[in-house]
């Protein structure tokens, strides 16, 4: 049995870079990575989710929602609990 590489395995499956199914493999991936980073963040700063929701605004539930897919969320609010919840500062990059 051939042994294959996750990038080949996303090649296979989801297409290559660039293609509208990978492209959209990948929006996923990002948004479910800054649910992660929120989570940890708020881990490491030994808060729970109603905590931080009652910094931002907002219910146990929606924090929660944001850190299993970090997707479904507007800018303004990631801002918000990386600012105003977490006390940190978030810098975009964007490549073309």
């Amino acid at each position: 049995m051939e042994t294959k590489s996750w990038k080949e395995i996303k090649d296979n499956v989801y297409g290559k870079k660039g293609t509208e199914r990978r492209d959209e493999l990948e929006r996923d991936f990002e948004g479910f990575k800054i649910g992660v980073l929120l989570k940890k963040a708020r881990e490491d700063k030994h808060m729970t989710q109603t905590q931080l929701g009652d910094l931002v605004d907002k219910k146990r539930e929606y924090i929660s929602r944001v850190e299993n897919n970090g997707s479904n969320m507007t800018l303004k609010t990631l801002y918000e609990i990386v600012e105003k919840g977490l006390g940190g500062k978030i810098r975009i990059q964007i490549e073309i």
